[in-house]
């Protein structure tokens, strides 16, 4: 089965939310203004207790592809992405964290590759900024293809970056919130035999919070050791896998610095 996409093909885009009111409208501007307009936004707010609804039905009120979905109480991010599937009306999914933002071509550019390739599973590369929106310098480069074992040495797919068919979620789902649950979906999606195909441009800009999971260096490494056992990898082998991720993040925010 091959990753052909038709001209104008609509593109549901998954955007979990979670008191995300300083940031979400930035990240739900940012689908608005891409080049690729034939789009549906599903936000899933996770019971915020702030001004998250507010901003959103703000906005969906205005543009009728922006659709918002409230859980009853707080279910967690992999839940809440596993509803905005089922909710999805299209073939083609798109992940959207409610404090990143997109590239105006991104979306253009990943359906150019779909078509050009024939992927079912494309993503790019990132440039970053801090929680006040300032800049750093540097952007994270990714490989044109990446398979099932070398996914395992180095996670280079950021879940915002992210456009994949939706048939692979008919037997995977997000799962466990303490771990990095979307790297754990990329290797059992890649372990089926597909590749992923990488856009090596800066199309994703990735928001570094002190409050992510990425933002606590010990709890990450935990995190990724706790993938590798989840998709079932003896300790020993999952203790050796998350070394090399270690070795692998230091290479990535070596040359990423703020911009001030």
């Amino acid at each position: 089965m091959s990753g052909v996409i038709e001209k104008n093909s609509l593109i549901s885009i998954i955007m979990p939310a979670y008191n995300s009111g300083k940031y979400i409208e930035e990240a739900i501007i940012s689908v608005i203004s891409q080049s690729y307009q034939c789009w549906e936004l599903i936000v899933i707010d996770d019971s915020s207790m702030d001004n998250t609804v507010k901003i959103v039905e703000d906005l969906a009120s205005k543009d009728s592809r922006i659709h918002l979905h409230e859980n009853k109480s707080n279910q967690g991010v992999s839940a809440s992405r596993n509803r905005g599937i089922s909710l999805a009306s299209s073939e083609w999914i798109a992940f959207l964290d409610s404090d990143d933002m997109w590239d105006r071509f991104k979306l253009e550019k990943q359906i150019g590759l779909v078509e050009e390739s024939n992927a079912e599973f494309v993503f790019t590369g990132s440039s970053f900024i801090n929680e006040k929106g300032d800049n750093y310098l540097g952007i994270f480069e990714v490989p044109k293809k990446v398979s099932y074992k070398e996914l395992r040495t180095h996670n280079v797919i950021s879940c915002s970056s992210v456009l994949i068919k939706k048939r692979f979620f008919n037997e995977i789902k997000m799962e466990k919130d303490d771990m990095h649950e979307d790297y754990a979906v990329w290797l059992r999606v890649l372990k089926t035999g597909v590749c992923a195909f990488g856009i090596n441009e800066s199309l994703l800009v990735y928001r570094i919070s002190r409050n992510s999971k990425s933002g606590n260096k010990i709890k990450t490494i935990k995190m990724t050791y706790m993938v590798f056992r989840f998709i079932g990898i003896n300790p020993i082998g999952s203790a050796y896998f998350m070394m090399r991720h270690i070795f692998g993040s230091i290479k990535k925010y070596r040359n990423i610095k703020l911009n001030v």
